[in-house]
């Protein structure tokens, strides 16, 4: 977070404009607790144990699909995140570079509604710790009513931090590190005294199928913060280390996660019912004692009020890539209100929350891997991004090019998008292609949607890229920052 920023308040007033460079005074080490704050949840141990109870992995399988799984989603996550310091600006705005101003708005829309479903399951899980929450405490079971009333108080709380910008995210990201870890330590230690090891590390082993398609489901949490990366690192000054972004992304993450799926994983062994139930926490309670219980899962709500205020954060400039003329907080109370309707219907409707949950990972790797692939390759011919023509929605804007739209860039989007659909399977959708063929399989149908759109994007003639003349910068910010 920069200086400046930080003196004006605690409400972060900076839109979707490229920051300037005497602001950029940021840290490439400050994104560590940034991600890590972005993986505490609980959802993390409820994947875990789905490893187990759903793609029948024994323990040994499980912890290959937890190291491997943050590297690759992360991975791409740091490397997206470059160009922010690049364009200082936020990930959907820098979008306007590639697909041309009115072209963006294609994949902005479709990013922007897969958000949704992100948020809300998140304000669903946060509901469900809060009501685990008042009946191990207080032994006041959940109904339709109180369900309700904990989604709304999650998802309020979410908006006002979302809200404030950056700078409150960050700090309380800090904070619930800190006392996540501690926590999650004592879970360890508990399950390491009370577990029965010998079930747990001599379990059969699932098919090489499930094994890759598992990855890709531990992974599809990370791909989905792709294309927010450069709003967390357009605070970066240019001279910031490229290979220390990857690092710290990878790091925060993985440090996380793993620990997270693999007490996931051996909690399936006293939950075999996991998959079948209408909620992902409400196990907890069962296995873990009441003293640990509580404070875990009160950490863990806040842990995801952080992660749904990134994901807001980063939606209400979406929201304003998109046209919606209003403050970044506002639009963000567009996401607020969606989340918390999508919630109420989840948590009144459906019966297996897990059979949803993995269903709506699998749709979602796909539907941000295809402008992944786009994005990405595009970062290899472009290293800075115009301030004035991503600020300019107009036919003058450099970045207008044909009627707005960049043919390469949307056609190869649309081709990654249906072609990554036709080879994903879900309790929702199967693609005609996910049979028959390793791809669809092993479940790498959002892989597919990658290479696909970034090999096309690369191979087909790109719109003239109009030279930067960028204003130079002031002298403070000539200094090499502290990486």
């Amino acid at each position: 977070m920069s200086k400046t920023a930080a003196r004006e308040g605690a409400l972060e007033t900076r839109g979707i404009e490229p920051v300037p460079d005497h602001e950029r005074t940021a840290r490439t080490r400050g994104l560590f607790p940034t991600w890590v704050g972005a993986n505490i949840s609980v959802l993390l141990l409820t994947m875990g144990a789905s490893l187990v109870v759903a793609y029948h992995l024994n323990f040994w399988q499980a912890l290959v699909v937890a190291a491997v799984a943050p590297v690759i989603s992360y991975g791409l996550v740091g490397l997206i995140g470059i160009a922010g310091k690049r364009g200082a600006a936020p990930g959907m705005a820098l979008s306007r570079a590639v697909f041309g101003q009115r072209g963006n708005l294609l994949p902005g829309s479709l990013i922007w509604v897969a958000r949704w479903g992100w948020e809300t399951i998140n304000a669903v899980t946060g509901a469900y710790a809060l009501l685990t929450i008042l009946d191990l405490a207080l032994g006041i079971k959940a109904n339709g009513v109180l369900d309700m009333v904990t989604l709304l108080l999650f998802v309020i709380a979410t908006f006002v931090i979302s809200g404030l910008g950056i700078n409150a995210v960050q700090k309380c990201s800090k904070y619930a590190t800190y006392l996540f870890g501690v926590f999650s330590v004592l879970v360890l230690a508990y399950l390491a005294v009370h577990t029965d090891w010998s079930r747990v590390l001599h379990g059969g082993a699932g098919s090489t199928a499930s094994l890759i398609t598992a990855v890709g489901m531990i992974a599809a949490g990370g791909v989905s913060w792709i294309p927010s990366a450069p709003d967390f690192t357009r605070y970066l000054p240019r001279t910031a280390s490229s290979r220390a972004i990857v690092g710290q992304t990878v790091g925060g993450a993985g440090i996380v996660v793993l620990p997270l799926v693999l007490m996931g994983a051996v909690m399936a062994v006293a939950t075999p019912d996991l998959a079948s139930a209408s909620d992902p926490v409400s196990f907890l309670g069962t296995i873990l004692p009441l003293w640990i219980a509580v404070p875990y899962l009160l950490i863990a709500v806040v842990g995801m009020l952080l992660i749904n205020s990134m994901s807001m954060y980063s939606a209400g400039f979406t929201a304003q890539t998109l046209g919606f003329r209003v403050p970044r907080h506002w639009a963000v109370s567009v996401n607020a209100v969606i989340s918390l309707a999508l919630g109420g219907v989840l948590m009144l409707v459906a019966s297996s929350f897990m059979g949803s949950f993995i269903a709506f990972l699998s749709m979602l790797a796909v539907a941000f891997s295809a402008w992944t692939g786009v994005f990405g390759a595009d970062m290899l011919r472009r290293k800075e991004y115009d301030p004035r023509a991503l600020a300019d929605t107009t036919p003058t804007s450099a970045y207008w090019y044909r009627a707005g739209f960049s043919p390469a860039a949307v056609a190869s989007w649309a081709t990654g998008l249906v072609s990554g659909l036709l080879f994903t399977t879900s309790d929702w959708f199967t693609g005609p292609l996910a049979k028959n063929n390793p791809i669809g399989e092993y479940g790498l149908g959002w892989i597919a949607a990658i290479v696909i759109s970034a090999a096309l994007y690369l191979a087909l003639p790109k719109p003239r890229i109009t030279p930067s003349t960028p204003t130079p910068a002031p002298a403070e910010a000539q200094i090499p920052a502290t990486v």
